[in-house]
């Protein structure tokens, strides 16, 4: 019973820090069911993948309804990911992992430099609203209410081959080192994009969770998804992914920045780490 209720918690904390931020809760999930509770990590793993589809069903059943996520641009990317994550999953083993690690852990330090540049920038969070010959062809631009600034905002985004290229290799880290891919997806939109960050988190949870759910079956026929574990840490998460949907509309992007900015850090420093053959 202590087991299911701790579980419970964990599942509505990573809820409402995935929803807030698009990253998913597995960051949080998998070292504390591991480290904390003695879990096989294999099946972590199977608990984490199925925490992120509930994340992905709660933030975005609320993010749809209130025009936030942008439909358009989720499954443009998806394309992506998708190419990259399979070729990532073929090329196993072709190339160092050690290496694949280093490189994606300095261009996650790279992002923390931006996002803390960015929060910073004397002229606050800046909304592209010009034109672009692909935005424009494929319709990407959108527009959303801020609540917390009580206004419509209508935004539009410039550099998506770049974007394009950034969510395949998103896909392809995950493919090949068996990663959770968010916070590129939040980068790839929010930095290079320059897609606002409040719908670029919105629409990452919706990418997340199609990935997911193309990967929890290979997991559930390799016996990785125990119900014991997956069930409570879903119920949880799908909870703290409603409140944390309706959280991030209030919150000012500054805020949002301020919270993804050490996550963004930590997940640099350990990879770059691992990458040297040093866990944390």
């Amino acid at each position: 019973m202590n087991s299911m209720l701790l579980l419970l918690i964990m599942g509505v904390g990573a809820g409402v820090l995935g929803a807030i931020l698009g990253i998913g809760g597995g960051m949080i999930i998998t070292p504390v069911l591991t480290i904390m509770m003695g879990l096989d990590i294999k099946y972590a793993i199977g608990a984490s993948i199925i925490s992120v589809i509930a994340t992905s069903s709660g933030s975005t059943i609320a993010y749809l309804k209130d025009d936030m996520l942008n439909l358009r641009v989720a499954m443009f990317l998806e394309i992506a990911t998708t190419v990259g994550a399979i070729m990532g999953a073929l090329l196993v083993g072709v190339f160092s992992s050690s290496f694949l690690y280093v490189l994606f852990g300095f261009f996650l330090l790279y992002s923390t430099y931006n996002m803390i540049r960015k929060l910073f920038d004397k002229k606050g969070e800046q909304v592209f609203t010009g034109h672009d010959p692909i935005v424009d062809k494929f319709k990407l631009a959108s527009t959303y209410y801020d609540k917390s600034e009580q206004k419509q905002i209508d935004y539009s985004m410039k550099n998506v081959p770049g974007g394009f290229i950034m969510m395949w290799a998103a896909g392809l880290a995950s493919g090949l080192l068996g990663i959770g891919s968010g916070a590129f997806k939040v980068i790839a939109m929010d930095t290079i994009m320059k897609m606002p960050l409040k719908p670029s988190s919105a629409t990452s949870n919706l990418m997340m969770g199609v990935t997911a759910a193309a990967s929890a079956t290979v997991y559930f026929f390799n016996g990785s998804i125990r119900p014991d574990i997956a069930a409570p840490l879903a119920i949880g998460v799908l909870v703290g992914a409603t409140i944390g949907a309706r959280l991030m509309q209030v919150l000012k992007p500054r805020v949002i920045r301020m919270i993804f900015i050490p996550i963004i850090l930590y997940m640099g420093v350990q990879m770059a780490l691992k990458g040297f053959g040093v866990n944390i």
